[in-house]
């Protein structure tokens, strides 16, 4: 027999420490590789930690509730091979009795109590949020959890924000008003108080415009081999081999292969120095349901073909949209597509996503008349044409290296080659 020792894993660069929230097997219990043990929650999200080798769960050295730092050992597995760990125990003991659940205790990262007096849990990411949103304890308690034991869930709480918090509560239990703002507004007005993902990305907004000296480049494609290929191959392709195929992994691969010919574009910069990156991590910015907005990454994706990058951009933003996106899938990226077409714009001006210096828009596909060249001479045709945006850091991309990137990008979309991509048969 061998031990494997299951460790806290890393969750986010900020993320330094997480709640067991509740273990999904017991002691004793057979689990396989990749199997989820545990559910964790941490200030910024939820998740599940899984089992990295299959065995026997032979010892869990935390119970729920317990603040646990990244790293930490919480569990060990038995298993027949030999052990792949030091057998090193958690400088924590196992407690022989869980912690009352009438216990009131805080942590650094906010006021509101980890429990009520009724022994209802409120995990840190529950937490982070009311103390953002100025929500009391006291307002907290009055929200129904649609977790395990009446726990509050971040949809509940979002939802709770969105069906319509009162502005002004007098809380009987305490006797405590929530104070609103003073301004005087002149005129007819609502007021809209910013959710917690808006408030941040309005600070990430202005962070980067006081980071980046913003440039925007501009060129336009004509995309008709594209528009022609997918109109011919969409159904085949989606019975084959089961998803969808959209634009989007078309552009991905068009930018992939103008990073790999430009590599000063994919970079980021600290102080005076420029970090060149070798990893191709292409962010997408995709629009959720209640407005905000949400950068998935599609790790390695100059690894993936046409398929494997229609098979993650699917993925991704499916769960983007369901509120079901790991903390690990919404960082690294090293540059950032934002298709504005979506919207029935055919343009756009967009921020760049920090720490990178270049960012993409891609505007929505028009059909009209062009200028195309033949062995014939000159003819005006149809022809279904794209405007792309790049906004880029002029501290370190300047207009050659950018507009020629650009360029490059719409080079490899014209030059799509519908023969060599058709899958039918």
């Amino acid at each position: 027999m061998a031990t494997i020792e299951v460790k806290l894993p890393k969750m986010g660069e900020s993320i330094k420490e997480a709640t067991i929230l509740n273990w999904l097997k017991k002691e004793g219990e057979r689990v396989e590789k990749d199997d989820s043990i545990l559910e964790v929650a941490t200030d910024k999200v939820d998740s599940e930690v899984a089992a990295p080798e299959s065995g026997v769960l032979s010892k869990v050295l935390f119970n729920e509730n317990d603040v646990v730092q990244v790293g930490e050992i919480i569990a060990e597995i038995e298993t027949e091979g030999e052990a792949t760990a030091s057998p090193e125990k958690s400088t924590k003991p196992l407690e022989t009795e869980k912690k009352p659940k009438t216990q009131a205790s805080t942590t650094s990262a906010t006021s509101i109590e980890r429990f009520d007096e009724e022994g209802r849990f409120y995990s840190p990411l529950v937490r982070s949020m009311a103390e953002k949103e100025r929500v009391s304890f006291e307002e907290l308690k009055q929200i129904n959890g649609s977790g395990s034991n009446g726990r509050i869930l971040k949809k509940d709480f979002q939802d709770y924000l969105q069906n319509g918090r009162k502005s002004q509560q007098t809380v009987a239990a305490s006797n405590q008003v929530v104070q609103t703002s003073t301004a005087n507004y002149e005129g007819r007005h609502e007021i809209i108080e910013m959710d917690r993902m808006r408030g941040m990305i309005a600070d990430h907004m202005v962070e980067s415009k006081r980071t980046s000296p913003h440039v925007t480049s501009y060129v336009e494609a004509d995309v008709t081999n594209i528009v022609k290929w997918r109109e011919k191959n969409k159904a085949a392709f989606a019975q084959k081999y089961g998803e969808k195929i959209t634009y989007t992994p078309i552009f991905v691969d068009a930018v992939v292969k103008a990073l790999q010919e430009y590599p000063l574009v994919n970079v980021s910069v600290d102080g005076k120095k420029i970090i060149v990156k070798k990893d191709i991590n292409i962010g997408l910015a995709a629009a959720l349901p209640n407005g905000n907005l949400i950068v998935p990454v599609i790790k390695n994706a100059d690894k993936k073909n046409l398929l494997g990058l229609t098979t993650e951009v699917n993925d991704l933003v499916d769960r983007a949209r369901t509120n079901k996106l790991k903390a690990d899938e919404i960082k690294g990226s090293t540059f950032t597509i934002s298709n504005v077409g979506t919207f029935r714009n055919i343009m756009g001006t967009p921020i760049i996503n920090q720490p990178e210096v270049a960012i993409l828009a891609t505007g929505a596909i028009r059909k009209r008349a062009a200028v195309v060249e033949t062995e014939y001479g000159d003819v005006i045709a149809i022809r279904h044409m794209m405007y792309l945006s790049l906004s880029y850091d002029h501290r370190v991309v300047d207009g050659n290296l950018g507009g020629s990137f650009l360029a490059r990008i719409g080079d490899h979309l014209e030059a799509f080659d519908e023969e060599s991509l058709d899958i039918r048969g």
